[in-house]
């Protein structure tokens, strides 16, 4: 059981690994694999792998693993999220932390990132989940000064039964401080649908808008992204 996940993970990584040089000169396709696996009771490996462009960064791909711990799960919790094949999705609070390594194009230094997460789930009237992620980016570089960012974004989202089968669709914005300009410097609204495949497959194509105040003049960025997620 262990070698089947490990091989899928390899095959998930070289999927991306594919995808990525050829979108290298676009800001308009963001393609995306996360892999979950579950290690034990409360505890979750993850492992990413995409192409990102944030807060007036150019393209550029990211991947590393990311360790989650959650609690036991909430009863109004677990109804809201029923069929849906995220198992933290029905925890009220998701600690996590991970490790990112974003190579550069252009050859210069890549970027080490630490990103140290908590995610609080709350249910709402309708059957809608709320989500407010809290997240720091903690990047440094050889022979480059430390920076920071930090991140809140808030989600809402819904499901929408279509005979036996359940998607949901969610929309949510994002707002970036960072520590090189010591302000709030970008805005990202997006939207988008979880479509489930199976037991273990869900795909997740989403629009986003971004903002971005940082430097002058601003930058606005119009964004399609597709997500592959697997669950093991």
């Amino acid at each position: 059981m262990r070698g089947t996940i490990w091989r899928q993970l390899v095959v998930a990584v070289g999927l991306i690994c594919f995808c990525l040089p050829a979108r290298a000169q676009t800001s308009q396709f963001l393609p995306e694999i996360d892999f979950y696996s579950k290690l034990r009771n409360g505890v979750r490996f993850h492992f990413q792998a995409k192409q990102t462009r944030e807060a007036n960064e150019p393209v550029q791909a990211e991947f590393g693993p990311t360790v989650d711990f959650y609690v036991h799960s909430w009863v109004r919790l677990a109804n809201v999220t029923r069929f849906d094949l995220d198992d933290a999705k029905p925890r009220l609070l998701v600690l996590s932390v991970g490790y990112r390594y974003l190579p550069q194009a252009n050859s210069g230094a890549a970027t080490n990132r630490i990103e140290p997460v908590a995610t609080a789930r709350f249910p709402m009237k309708g059957k809608l989940l709320l989500t407010d992620r809290n997240r720091f980016d903690l990047d440094w570089k050889s022979g480059d000064s430390f920076a920071w960012r930090y991140r809140n974004r808030v989600q809402v989202e819904r499901a929408v039964a279509i005979r036996s089968f359940h998607l949901r669709p969610y929309a949510g914005v994002e707002a970036f401080y960072q520590s090189q300009y010591g302000k709030w410097s970008d805005t990202a609204i997006y939207a988008g649908c979880l479509f489930p495949i199976r037991k273990h497959v869900q795909l997740d194509p989403y629009y986003e808008h971004q903002n971005n105040t940082g430097k002058s003049p601003n930058q606005q960025l119009n964004q399609f992204g597709l997500v592959l997620n697997l669950f093991f």
